[in-house]
């Protein structure tokens, strides 16, 4: 029995499935391609669209199931990850921490304070920033993931804001046209 675990052990480890969130000495969970910055907003949005990419901030806090879901879950398959990281700039933030965090008006604040003033009430919330020229017509976030979504709407709500799909429709109708695609392509929804 113990050679049977081992070998499954390294068979997931060869095979790039398991990717283990470690956790910080703050209690969140982390990835090691999280954005570490200065947490300057502005600043971030114009960084990530110079490299083809948008800013997803994501909220969390120590002990939140969800939040662990999220990472030993959505964040573990690779396809969904890989889609993350080539596309958005993620930054972390704590819903009661101290860091000093410059919103996209300029105002320097804690990262509670700026939950506080996004009215971020539960964890996970991750919310998708304007582009530096959606930012300049008066857009503060063009997409907001209010919670825990599994795998496959996870996926589909970076899809969305990736293709800029917010402008034209609201996200239930990016699903349901993703849905009738599939359906006439024969396909079904992963199921990870």
């Amino acid at each position: 029995m113990r050679r049977l675990l081992t070998a499954v052990v390294v068979f997931l480890a060869v095979s790039g499935t398991a990717r283990a969130a470690t956790v910080g000495d703050d209690g969140l969970h982390k990835q090691p391609w999280f954005a570490e910055t200065f947490l300057i907003l502005a600043e971030d949005m114009a960084d990530a669209a110079a490299q083809g990419k948008r800013v997803a901030v994501i909220f969390e806090q120590k002990g939140c199931p969800y939040c662990r879901e999220m990472h030993t879950v959505n964040f573990a398959v690779p396809e969904l990850s890989d889609f993350v990281k080539q596309n958005f700039m993620v930054l972390q933030l704590n819903l009661w921490g101290s860091r000093e965090v410059t919103d996209m008006d300029g105002k320097a604040m804690e990262e509670r304070d700026l939950a506080r003033r996004w009215r971020v009430n539960f964890t996970p919330t991750i919310v998708f920033l304007p582009t530096p020229e959606e930012m300049k017509a008066g857009e503060t976030e063009v997409a907001r993931m209010p919670g825990y979504f599994k795998p496959f709407h996870f996926q589909s709500m970076f899809e969305y804001v990736k293709a800029g799909a917010y402008k034209d429709q609201p996200f239930q109708r990016f699903l349901q046209h993703k849905f009738e695609e599939m359906e006439k392509a024969g396909q079904k929804p992963k199921v990870w």
